[in-house]
């Protein structure tokens, strides 16, 4: 079996340190998923429940032991129901993996033009403290999200954004939905993030909802406080605050497949420079 080394009797094989890489890699990715929350905390008491099973178990302690088997015979479900949350941001997390995404048949692409007109947007939000909440899809659908909302289907451009989340514009509660091109549905609802602060700032329910949806799907969120005007992005449960507008499309460059779009206005320009 590919003998790494040898130790007395127990021999260590590629095998071996394949089962190690990967439950140390999965450990590290719940304990990425748990730290600073409540699950956390309800963790270290299971642990200790279990802790005390065995206790009981190697000391003879009849009427504990049966206590504690009630519990333990049920652990798998225990297990479910409390964590629930945290597994299935697990679960999402494995779907986001390059591999996985490798296959997917969701592709996503947006044009140059568009990415700068979305900057531009949220800048100018920005400048105004218009707050806003925008997800833009990638890799995964999320169509459970654009149901909750205004279906759009327009081609976003600046303008309609701003008119979207200008206070006073009856659409402009909830997130507005960029699939694509496209905006494809506004005043959708996104899941809340269990995080209610980040580096020592507290988090409104904005950048909340912007986090959460960033936890549990392949997307990018754009958030523009209300109370400070600061832009932000969430991208897979981090939070990315104070940008700039250079420091945004840049990251949207990054971040984003974007596409370059040909045509006569831009050959002339080119042309001329």
């Amino acid at each position: 079996m590919l003998e790494l080394f040898k130790i007395g009797f127990i021999s260590f094989t590629v095998v071996d340190l394949i089962d190690i890489t990967i439950v140390s890699f999965l450990t590290y990715q719940i304990y990425k998923l748990i730290r600073g929350t409540v699950a956390a905390q309800i963790l270290l008491g299971l642990m200790a429940l279990l802790a005390l099973s065995l206790i009981a178990q190697l000391t003879g302690m009849r009427t504990l032991t049966y206590i504690l088997k009630l519990i333990t015979d049920v652990w798998v479900l225990v297990f479910v129901v409390l964590f629930q949350p945290e597994l299935r941001r697990f679960l999402m997390m494995l779907s986001k993996s390059r591999l996985l995404r490798f296959f997917s048949s969701n592709k996503y692409e947006i044009d140059i033009d568009v990415a700068e007109e979305l900057t531009d947007a949220v800048f100018e939000m920005s400048q105004h403290q218009h707050g806003a909440l925008i997800v833009i899809e990638r890799s995964a659908e999320i169509k459970a999200i654009i149901d909750t909302g205004v279906i759009i289907d327009a081609k976003l451009s600046k303008d309609l954004l701003r008119n979207i989340f200008f206070p006073r514009s009856p659409l402009h509660d909830g997130a507005v939905v960029v699939k694509n091109n496209i905006i494809k549905a506004a005043r959708c609802t996104l899941p809340l993030s269990n995080k209610s602060e980040v580096n020592g700032i507290s988090l409104g329910m904005r950048h909340k909802a912007g986090l959460g949806i960033s936890e549990q799907s392949d997307v990018l969120s754009l958030i523009v406080s209300e109370e400070t005007g600061s832009i932000s992005i969430a991208e897979n449960g981090e939070l990315t605050s104070g940008l700039s507008k250079e420091s945004l499309k840049n990251l949207l460059n990054e971040k984003l497949n974007l596409k370059q779009q040909t045509n006569v206005r831009g050959i002339f320009e080119q042309f001329w420079k």
